[in-house]
C-alpha cells in the first residue's frame, strides 16, 4: 500500500511536469490500469475542483460517436474548440462496433483518442488495456455523478469511465391507435389481435425478438438472469432457469401478434412502421425519441414495458460513457475533453437531443429532466432494470442467446432445449477465454 502511494505521487508529479511544459508527441503507452489516485482536489462551489490540466502542444483529437447522437457530439466538440484551441474531429463508429476497432487500430494508432461503448464491453477494454483510467478527474466524476453510475464504469474497483447517460428502453405507443397504454403483455396480446394485418404491413407491438438486449424481459422478468452474483460468477448461469422458461412462454406466445422472422425485425423497418402510423406500440431506447416526437408530436406516448407473468418487466440497462484510449498521442487533451462533455450542462444537451437519462446529479434536479414526461418514464422504467454484467464473458452471452431467440421464435424450437443449448455454448466459450 506504501509503495502504490508513493507510485501514484510519481505518477502525479510526472502527469504537472508534463502538463507545465505543454508536452506531446509520441504514442502513449498503455497506463497501468492499477493507478487510480489523483492529486489533491479542493472544493469550490457545485463541483469539486482539481488543479488544472492543460492540452499538450499542437493536440488535435478524433472522437468516435453513433450517428443517433452525434448533434450532441458536434455541439460539444464545437465548445471544447472555442475554450481550448485543440480541433476536434468526429467520426461515426456505431457503439458497438468501437470496441473491435480500437483493439484492431489501437495499438497502431489509428483509432479515435475518445471512444464511447457499452458498460458491458468494460471488463474486456480493461483486460485488453485498451482504456486509460479516469485518474486525473476521478474525485470530480464520483462526486458529480450517481453511485450507479460510477459502479457500471468501473471495473475490479476502478474507475475508467466519463459517465454521460443512463439508458434502458420503454414502451412507445401512438395515442392515435392505442388509447389508453396496456399495463400487461395479455393486454398487448388482446389489442394486437384486432390491428395487426400482415398483408397490409400493419402490427399491433414490436421489438427485436432476436436481441438479447430487448428480449432480456422475457428471460428476467420472473426470476431469470444472465451471470449471478450482480452478474460476476459466470459459474452460475441462469438463462435456461425455470425461472426463466415461465417468462419465455409469455415470449413464444406473442408469435401470434407478430407474425415476422427476427431477421426482418431491425430498428429502421420499426422506425419506419412507428412513425408511419402502421405500428401502435414499439419497446425501444432513448435515442429514438427526437425522432418520434418530430413525426408524431402530441400523439406520441410512453409507459413501463407492460408487466410480463404478472410480475414487472425487468429490462436491461446500461450506462453509456466515455473512455480514453490507452494509446492515444494526446492523452491529456483527451482527458479534458472527456470531462468537458460530461458536465451538467453537456448532459441536459444530450438528453433534449435524444431522451437520455443523466447520470450527473444535477442534471438530475433541472426543471429540464423532472418536468419532461417522456425522460419521467424513462426513470421510472430505468428503476425497474438491472445493469448488463461488466466481465469479459459477457461477450461470450450476445451470439449464443441471440442464436436461441431466433430459434425459438423462427422455428417453434423446444424453450428449454434451446436454451440449455445456449448455456452449453457460453460455457465452453466461458472455458477458453473471454470472446476475442
Amino acid at each position: 500500500m506504501k509503495m502504490k502511494k508513493i507510485l501514484a505521487l510519481i505518477s502525479t508529479f510526472t502527469l504537472a511536469l508534463v502538463t507545465a511544459c505543454g508536452g506531446g508527441g509520441g504514442a502513449a503507452q498503455p497506463e497501468s490500469p492499477g493507478n487510480t489516485e489523483t492529486p489533491p482536489a479542493q472544493e469550490s462551489q457545485g463541483e469539486t475542483a482539481v488543479p488544472e490540466l492543460l492540452p499538450e502542444e499542437g493536440a488535435k483529437l478524433v472522437v468516435w460517436e453513433s450517428r443517433d447522437e452525434r448533434a450532441y457530439t458536434d455541439a460539444v466538440a464545437k465548445e471544447f474548440t472555442e475554450k481550448y484551441g485543440v480541433e476536434v474531429l468526429v467520426e461515426e463508429v456505431n457503439p458497438t462496433d468501437q470496441l473491435t476497432k480500437l483493439g484492431q487500430d489501437g495499438p497502431a494508432g489509428l483509432a479515435a483518442d475518445v471512444v464511447v461503448f457499452p458498460h458491458d464491453s468494460l471488463g474486456k477494454a480493461v483486460t485488453s488495456n485498451l482504456v486509460m483510467p479516469n485518474d486525473f478527474f476521478e474525485e470530480k466524476t464520483r462526486n458529480n455523478n450517481t453511485e450507479a453510475a460510477i459502479q457500471g464504469v468501473s471495473y475490479d474497483g476502478v474507475l475508467y469511465g466519463y459517465p454521460r447517460a443512463a439508458e434502458t428502453y420503454l414502451l412507445y405507443y401512438n395515442k392515435e391507435l392505442v388509447s389508453e397504454p396496456p399495463t400487461s403483455m395479455e393486454e398487448v396480446i388482446e389489442f394486437s389481435k384486432t390491428f395487426t394485418d400482415k398483408s397490409k404491413n400493419r402490427y399491433g407491438f414490436m421489438f427485436e425478438t432476436g436481441n438479447l438486449y430487448f428480449a432480456y424481459p422475457f428471460l428476467a422478468s420472473t426470476g431469470g438472469y444472465i451471470y449471478g452474483n450482480g452478474g460476476t460468477d459466470i459459474n452460475d448461469i441462469g438463462i435456461n432457469s425455470e425461472q426463466t422458461l415461465q417468462s419465455m412462454e409469455v415470449y413464444a406466445s406473442l408469435r401470434e401478434i407478430l407474425p415476422v422472422k427476427s431477421g426482418d425485425i431491425t430498428p429502421d423497418i420499426k422506425r419506419g412502421l412507428f412513425t408511419s402510423g402502421d405500428l401502435a406500440m414499439d419497446i425501444n431506447g432513448p435515442w429514438e425519441l427526437g425522432g418520434y416526437k418530430d413525426a408524431l408530436g402530441d400523439n406520441l406516448g410512453v409507459a413501463p414495458i407492460p408487466t410480463i407473468g404478472g410480475q414487472p418487466a425487468v429490462s436491461l440497462s446500461g450506462i453509456k460513457a466515455w473512455y480514453v484510449n490507452s494509446y492515444s498521442q494526446y492523452p491529456q487533451a483527451a482527458r479534458l475533453f472527456a470531462d468537458f462533455a460530461i458536465s451538467k450542462e453537456a448532459q441536459l444537451k444530450l438528453s433534449a437531443l435524444v431522451g437520455s437519462v443523466p447520470t450527473n446529479n444535477e442534471a438530475q434536479e433541472d426543471d429540464q429532466i423532472k418536468n419532461d414526461e417522456y425522460i419521467s418514464a424513462f426513470t421510472e422504467q430505468f428503476r425497474s432494470s438491472v445493469p448488463m454484467p461488466s466481465i469479459p464473458e459477457m461477450a461470450n452471452v450476445w451470439s449464443p442467446v441471440g442464436a436461441a431467440l431466433a430459434e425459438i421464435w423462427d422455428n417453434n424450437k423446444d424453450i428449454k432445449e434451446t436454451l440449455d443449448k445456449a448455456v452449453s455454448q457460453i460455457k465452453d466459450l466461458n472455458s477458453g477465454g473471454a470472446a476475442k
